[in-house]
């Protein structure tokens, strides 16, 4: 009798783990939110595939666009709205780094870019500068690579604020590399402060693709949950400024557009992905 409680205790531990409900489509893994089960805010893993640190992003609510008190802000930037960001997600703790980006090249039927190494950086020598000279297509297949995908452009205004309100999360010069002081030229990844997720280098450095298209208007009507951009247009939406811009345009509401097919050295991108197995 005495082994027969133990058994029956494990068997309904059993059936209730079972019970726990599953996103259709989506293995329920351990980093997965449920029922109050999964990653803490802030809590990072490492990526087999690429070998880079993700952070995971809580869902919540923000007001996206035009910082208050910013005066630098354009019209594409209003009107400040309220945004929910309804699920969790995992993000790159710092853009994608050369080395990361070799991993990806080494797979059948990639490479690294045609375009080639930027000046500083010549025959992709120093591995831990951001990846940059990638198209936006580029930056898909390799987020599709390692289990992920772009980010939103909501998704990346959330991230980046880290829980501030301001136009940047920290003076400028301590958080970000932009015209002033990088020499017109990146730096390795995460020398500069994190924001409050433990985000680094969300603004400057490299600008960072985002899965959406550009619309300027969107602004006006997009939904308040999980926005997920408007339909397709000609050029998709670039964030957080770069290594050459000006401080006006490195704040985290700042919004660009490029053609998705091109390749420069000021643009790059991180990734974002539901799960994260360790």
């Amino acid at each position: 009798m005495k082994l027969r409680i133990p058994i029956l205790i494990l068997f309904l531990a059993f059936v209730a783990q079972s019970a726990l409900p599953q996103e259709a489509g989506v293995p329920l893994g351990k980093d997965q939110v449920r029922e109050g089960i999964g990653p803490t805010p802030g809590q990072v893993r490492v990526n087999p595939k690429d070998g880079l640190k993700y952070v995971w992003i809580p869902p919540g609510t923000f007001m996206m666009g035009c910082s208050p008190g910013d005066n630098e802000c354009y019209d594409f930037e209003k009107p400040a709205h309220q945004v929910t960001i309804t699920k969790g997600f995992w993000i790159g703790q710092t853009p994608v780094t050369v080395g990361a980006y070799k991993r990806f090249a080494g797979s059948p039927g990639r490479q690294m870019p045609g375009s080639g190494p930027p000046w500083f950086n010549p025959g992709w020598t120093y591995e831990n500068l951001p990846m940059g000279d990638v198209s936006w297509y580029d930056a898909q297949d390799y987020c599709k690579w390692i289990g992920g995908r772009l980010p939103t452009e909501a998704e990346w205004e959330y991230a980046a604020r880290g829980g501030s309100t301001e136009a940047r999360y920290g003076p400028l010069g301590e958080i970000a590399w932009f015209s002033e002081n990088s020499d017109r030229q990146t730096h390795a990844v995460a020398l500069k402060r994190p924001n409050g997720f433990g985000l680094y280098d969300m603004l400057g450095n490299v600008a960072q693709w985002v899965n959406d298209w550009e619309d300027w208007d969107y602004y006006q009507n997009s939904p308040s949950q999980d926005p997920p951009g408007p339909a397709g247009d000609t050029y998709h939406v670039v964030r957080g400024g770069a290594f050459y811009r000006a401080a006006r345009h490195v704040r985290v509401s700042m919004r660009d557009g490029s053609v998705p097919t091109i390749w420069v050295s000021t643009t790059g991108f991180r990734c974002a992905a539901k799960v994260v197995n360790p």
